[in-house]
């Protein structure tokens, strides 16, 4: 981010990094960040939902964003973690690879959805940050939890 020109870094993002991309979730939304473990599978749940987890005494849908954007399944026994939201009284937990940073990033640097990306990503991603050194996704936590859009390809 060179080249300030007195613009304050207004907006926060918990990042994280699946099947080697940078995600940006909204600093807002994220509860916590831990390793899914005890994770039990859930018949008839749609693909995305790799199971339900005890947290802390409350119940926890995994989500696993490798398979919510349509990536490569991560081989067995790679580590994980998993990023805490809270959406309409429900506790989530979306499966990455690993954690990154926490970024405050200036609204300059801000970009729409580039129009070549994945349809798929589209429908789940608000925008995309330019850093110095990589492009962050940012995703929509709103659309990412709404499963009413994935049923179809199930």
């Amino acid at each position: 981010m060179n080249g300030d020109n007195g613009e304050k870094a207004t907006e926060g993002f918990v990042t994280v990094k699946t099947a080697g991309q940078l995600f940006g979730l909204p600093l807002e939304r994220v509860r916590d960040v831990f390793v899914p473990q005890g994770l039990s599978r859930v018949p008839l749940a749609p693909p995305e939902v790799a199971g339900v987890l005890n947290l802390r005494g409350r119940i926890v849908t995994a989500l696993d964003l490798r398979r919510r954007l349509g990536l490569p399944s991560r081989g067995e026994g790679a580590p994980t973690v998993a990023v805490g939201i809270e959406e309409r009284g429900e506790l989530y937990g979306l499966i990455a690879d690993q954690i990154g940073d926490v970024l405050w990033l200036k609204p300059s640097s801000y970009e729409a959805n580039p129009t070549n990306l994945d349809p798929r990503w589209a429908q789940v991603c608000c925008g995309v940050y330019r850093l110095d050194d990589d492009l962050m996704v940012v995703l929509d936590v709103n659309k990412l939890l709404d499963f009413s859009q994935f049923g179809a390809a199930a």
